[in-house]
């Protein structure tokens, strides 16, 4: 498991230590308080997954289009 503070990672860093986390909690060959350590960190990151996604869906859908369809610069994510 890494040490890095959940909030820092990048979506790919969370979705692979969730993985490894969801792997450990399948097998059952950890510790009660263990367990509950693991459920608690991959809860955090699949919180951290879900939020990076949803950033990334917004930037994908504030996506400006110009004449004949193309990508010409995003619309400020406060915009209306």
């Amino acid at each position: 498991m890494m040490d890095k503070p959940v909030g820092e990672m990048t979506f790919e860093e969370a979705l692979r230590e969730l993985e490894a986390v969801v792997g450990r909690l399948e097998r059952g060959d950890v510790a009660l308080e263990e367990s509950i350590t693991l459920y608690e960190r991959g809860a955090a990151l699949k919180a951290r997954c879900e939020k990076k996604l949803a950033e990334a869906e917004e930037k994908v859908a504030k996506i400006t289009l110009g004449e004949g369809g193309q990508p010409v610069g995003l619309t400020p994510l406060d915009a209306g």
